[in-house]
């Protein structure tokens, strides 16, 4: 259950912008469940001739009978920028016919993974499609019976992200409380934005097209939420540190200061305006919460104890309610 906090504030303490991604020898991609990551990423390797595929004979549109009995060669390559040189990885090529099917999608007709690659084609008109991560172009080709037919360079114009987070000024946080979310900066024609990767990783490279992104990073389950505007340039790899104002914390209820955590107790924690943000039942159950005030509430054998703390961003602590049975109302209230 989460509320609003000041840590909901735009907040981001880097922004670097390296070399250009071709670059980067070996890293992986972040996508979404379902979609196959490439790895390495912004690396620019050879790795050996293009790839060829057999014709598309049976598929092209053809002008006229004489079509059947030429064969044209068509290379293609991606490059990250007008003048970058050609990708040797990471690139899924598709070729899809002109013509919506039945269920008015354009037929996939081949595809290829790898660097450039070399297709056959009978002469004809098709669409070209080049994923790298999640950028991506299209274009139009149209193979001629006869006469030269040019390598066909797709500029995706893309970039590299690689998102990560601290705690208070410089407190790393582990990569399994993290969670970033990415979308198009801006709202689409419904009011919303759009997902463009949900749950990327940290310290993981992110390839989109050039443009500008809202992160939405979340610290643990609860409350611990920053968002952040941050743009990818074509070409580049660009390295963001999310700075997160809040901490991790241990509830323990036990019979003195320091004391063994008492088992089957339930938690409630409560902000300074009384909203629930957590409940569990157990011994020490761990949760991160955004900086500020709270309350938590032990309820253990039908008695309720109770305790008042304060979250200081960065400064991970265990939060002692001690087991008063002579005052069940609550305890003395003191920082964790």
């Amino acid at each position: 259950m989460r509320t609003s906090s000041a840590s909901h504030c735009f907040g981001i303490i880097a922004l670097t912008l390296f070399v250009a991604l071709s670059t980067i020898a070996a890293a992986q991609d972040s996508s979404p469940v379902g979609v196959q990551s490439a790895s390495p990423v912004f690396g620019n390797e050879e790795t050996g001739t293009g790839i060829k595929l057999p014709g598309l004979s049976n598929y092209a549109p053809t002008n006229n009978a004489d079509n059947a009995a030429t064969i044209r060669n068509v290379t293609m390559e991606a490059v990250l920028t007008e003048d970058g040189e050609p990708l040797k990885q990471g690139l899924t090529w598709r070729i899809f016919h002109p013509i919506p099917g039945q269920d008015g999608k354009l037929p996939l007709l081949a595809t290829a993974e790898g660097g450039s690659a070399t297709f056959e084609f009978e002469p004809g008109s098709y669409f070209i499609h080049v994923a790298f991560g999640r950028a991506g172009v299209t274009k139009k080709l149209n193979v001629p019976n006869s006469g030269p037919v040019e390598t066909q360079r797709m500029v995706l114009n893309a970039g590299g992200l690689v998102l990560n987070a601290v705690s208070g000024s410089d407190v790393r946080i582990p990569g399994d409380l993290l969670k970033f979310n990415i979308y198009l900066a801006g709202e689409s024609s419904n009011g919303e934005q759009q997902l463009v990767v949900q749950n990327a990783e940290p310290d993981t490279i992110v390839r989109l097209n050039a443009g500008t992104y809202h992160i939405v990073s979340d610290y643990g389950d609860n409350n611990a939420i920053i968002r952040s505007d941050i743009r990818v340039e074509a070409g580049k790899l660009t390295e963001a540190i999310i700075q997160h104002r809040a901490a991790e914390l241990t509830l323990k209820l036990v019979s003195e200061k320091g004391g063994e955590a008492i088992a089957d107790t339930a938690w409630s924690v409560l902000t300074s305006g009384g909203d629930v943000v957590y409940e569990s039942v157990g011994a020490f159950p761990s949760l991160v919460l955004a900086e500020g005030q709270y309350s938590a509430v032990a309820r253990n054998k039908d008695q309720t104890f109770s305790r008042d703390f304060e979250v200081v961003a960065g400064r991970n602590s265990d939060v002692e309610v001690l087991l008063d049975l002579t005052n069940t109302t609550g305890n003395s209230p003191r920082d964790g």
